[in-house]
């Protein structure tokens, strides 16, 4: 299996890894990148990652690929995707897979144009056993219609300064901190209610990586906590004094197509960091945490807990065991055609979601999401030309 890379950055380095360790196969055979941070690990574990090329053009021209991975900065991914669907190739993109709702309708035109099947994207956590389990319960009829939702993605510190200190600290790279980081999750519950989001309102800001709280001014001189996570492209060493115009923290409430209403949150400063999740149905309640390891579901009626299931890290994998699996479905999607749990248009509408909540913060109003999914929904509809 033949492999080209666009961005070697550290996480597409390391899948890398994870995609041989599912299939020896698998085989990058040429890659573009200026200043490849995941290089250095391939090479500690002795793997190669062929010819490096100067442009993207050149390394699809030159080398017979079976698939593209694009690992570039956010920004970029939209020219990244056309060449290789221009090139005829399969294309795997990392997460988010455009950064605005201009270039989400440009990618929609792109599938109408292109079709779908060749597009994948790693929205990794549709791969989890806890997510797969919660739909499992779902789709037996456990929870019943889907009322609310209240959901959360919380990280440690020293993760919150790593996004103060590497190029995603710019939204013009990295489209925002809800789009990069909370992609995922915004996913997960758009999929779990099957509609698409209509309205969002949302609050943030910049509260705690600011210069008033640096803990030198406390007497607090041992910064290594925050620098333990190494940046890459545009990287800075500054943490409560960054030039990033990211938030540290975002609060947002959602409104779905047929009534179903969410609140999300996301904080960058949290010591004991949590990613969980109550769902609340007319006939049970399931509560999880993917950094915690378990998901309970209760009836209504019977007040008896029907599931109560814990998970255990994995050795390989970043996220809660579903890196690897991923991986194995990705690597069999391109040799046999196998179904995926998660599209593009999957992708495209978190991230659109994702960035009316910005909207929304950046407005102090309601964004109302009816105009813009007209406006994809023609683009995604319309014939080839």
């Amino acid at each position: 299996m033949k492999v080209g890379i666009i961005g070697l950055g550290f996480r597409l380095g390391y899948l890398t890894y994870v995609f041989k360790a599912m299939d020896p196969s698998f085989e990058v055979v040429g890659y573009v990148d200026p200043a490849p941070a995941g290089l250095p690990g391939l090479q500690e574990k002795n793997i190669s990652v062929g010819t490096s090329y100067e442009t993207p053009a050149e390394l699809v021209s030159k080398e017979k690929l079976d698939l593209l991975m694009i690992g570039s900065p956010n920004h970029l991914h939209l020219e990244h995707i056309r060449i290789g669907l221009e090139a005829g190739l399969k294309v795997f993109c990392e997460k988010p897979i455009v950064t605005t709702i201009e270039d989400s309708i440009e990618l929609a035109k792109l599938m109408a144009k292109h079709g779908p099947e060749r597009l994948m994207v790693g929205l990794v956590l549709r791969y989890s056993p806890l997510y797969k389990d919660l739909l499992a319960t779902q789709a037996k009829g456990t929870l019943g219609n889907i009322v609310s939702i209240e959901a959360a993605e919380h990280i440690y510190p020293y993760h919150g300064a790593f996004f103060m200190r590497d190029w995603r600290r710019y939204e013009k790279y990295s489209g925002s901190f809800m789009l990069e980081k909370c992609c995922h999750d915004l996913d997960l519950y758009n999929g779990v209610v099957g509609v698409r989001p209509e309205r969002v309102a949302s609050f943030g800001g910049r509260r705690t990586f600011i210069p008033s709280n640096d803990p030198r001014l406390q007497g607090v001189n041992d910064m290594t906590m925050f620098h333990s996570k190494p940046s890459g492209w545009m990287g800075t060493d500054k943490v409560f004094d960054s030039d990033a115009d990211i938030i540290d923290y975002q609060v947002a409430i959602v409104e779905y197509a047929n009534g179903v209403g969410m609140t999300f949150h996301t904080n960058l400063n949290v010591p004991d960091q949590f990613r969980r999740f109550a769902i609340m149905g007319s006939r049970g309640t399931a509560e999880g945490d993917f950094v915690r390891g378990y998901m309970d579901v209760t009836e209504v009626l019977s007040n008896n807990k029907v599931v109560s299931t814990k998970y255990e890290a994995t050795e390989l994998s970043q996220h809660y065991g579903a890196d690897e699996q991923m991986a194995a479905d990705i690597i069999a999607h391109v040799k046999n055609g196998i179904e995926l749990p998660v599209s593009t248009l999957n992708a495209l509408e978190a991230g659109i979601l994702a960035l009316a909540m910005d909207e929304a913060r950046n407005r102090k109003t309601v964004v109302d999401l009816k105009p813009t999914w007209d406006r994809f929904d023609e683009a995604l509809y319309a014939k080839a030309a």
